[in-house]
């Protein structure tokens, strides 16, 4: 006998080991018992989940044509009477529901950790996007506070290199040229146009700032090789996330990109903890704070959470922030299932969604409606 188990994450099918254990539905409490016992009555088809809970859908009629034709003798058990009855009439497969189904159900569903364990683990691709997004969140944090420290002490002794707006610009202009009185001899093509270069030397003549010693510019030109350095590779960092959200959850990145994309899988914990929430808390996800404030405070609910930052919402107007953030929610919980779930994963749905979402945000630009 087969067993078609339904839940949250999808459907997996489990074949019975011993179908003479399962006769009674009185006894059947004696085969869950423990995990090993389960493990023992049961073994489940590869791989594991195949598609989300709902009807007979396409995805799941494959997988059963083709880990049923294997078993061809044998019944399946349901949980649902009706998706029995429709996998009877369109597969032609023997269908049982009974109360000893039931009890099926209730054992597995009591041990189906230990049961799927190898079969559905998106784990350790979880835990590299989620230590990817901190540490490139931890990086920003301090690159920042060195850019920001490197500019004030170079600061004193030539304030008007503060002109040059590009951060790495300006720690390479700093270890090539050191004190400001070597900008004449110093090339600095390579850093810089041609007329922000002779604005440089121009200003290095005439600067306001203080003298410096040998040993202060020594330690000024260790920090921007640090800036530099960290520049560098989180660059490099970028891409290798970049990499890991487009192999793992290309939908999602299709409608939120890559940063935003990981940074909700990081607050959910992981893609299938992300899978199960609906529409409206992947909405606010990452604005716990505000919300439990306006609750107590009854005041108004935040609009959105992480979601704020994706270039959908940023590029509409702020008076339909909130809607966009509702309909590009919507259509992240569906993404991100089918980036978990599905058995074959392909960028057609977030391609379709993405287009549908600028297509309503050009009709609210033009003063229409939009189409649903």
């Amino acid at each position: 006998m087969l067993v078609l188990f339904e839940s949250p994450s999808g459907y997996a099918i489990f074949k019975v080991l011993d179908e003479s254990k399962v006769q009674a539905a009185d006894d059947l409490h004696e085969l869950f018992a423990n995990p090993e016992k389960a493990a023992n009555s049961y073994s489940v088809s590869k791989p594991s989940i195949h598609a989300f809970p709902g009807k007979l859908s396409k995805t799941l009629k494959k997988v059963l044509k083709k880990i049923v034709a294997k078993e061809a003798h044998e019944e399946l058990a349901v949980a649902d009477a009706k998706l029995g009855q429709a996998i009877k009439e369109k597969m032609n497969l023997t269908c049982v529901y009974s109360p000893a189904t039931q009890e099926l159900m209730r054992g597995i569903r009591a041990h189906i950790d230990s049961l799927i364990s190898g079969g559905f683990n998106y784990k350790w691709f979880d835990t590299m996007i989620v230590q990817a997004i901190s540490l490139l969140d931890d990086l920003d944090k301090e690159l920042n506070n060195y850019i920001m420290r490197c500019r004030e002490w170079y600061g004193w002794h030539f304030p008007e290199l503060g002109k040059v707006t590009d951060h790495i610009a300006f720690a390479k202009i700093i270890k090539k040229m050191g004190v400001r009185t070597n900008a004449a001899s110093c090339d600095m093509s390579e850093i810089l146009p041609e007329e922000i270069e002779k604005q440089v030397v121009d200003l290095a003549q005439v600067s306001m700032g203080t003298e410096i010693s040998e040993e202060d510019i020594i330690n000024i030109s260790y920090l921007a090789d640090q800036i530099i350095e960290i520049t560098e590779y989180r660059g490099q960092l970028y891409d290798y996330l970049k990499n890991r959200m487009t192999a793992m959850a290309p939908n999602l990145t299709l409608l939120v990109g890559e940063l935003v994309g990981a940074r909700l899988i990081s607050h959910a914990g992981s893609l299938l903890n992300l899978a199960k929430h609906p529409a409206s808390t992947v909405q606010i996800l990452g604005a716990e704070k505000a919300l439990f404030r306006a609750l107590k405070t009854r005041k108004d609910t935040p609009k959105y959470g992480l979601i704020y930052h994706a270039s959908l919402v940023g590029q509409c107007n702020p008076k339909n922030k909130g809607k966009i953030s509702r309909m590009l929610a919507a259509k992240c919980a569906l993404a991100v299932r089918y980036d978990a779930l599905a058995e074959e994963t392909s960028t057609e749905m977030g391609i379709e969604q993405r287009a549908k979402l600028e297509s309503r945000l050009r009709s609210w630009d033009e003063g229409g409606k939009g189409t649903k």
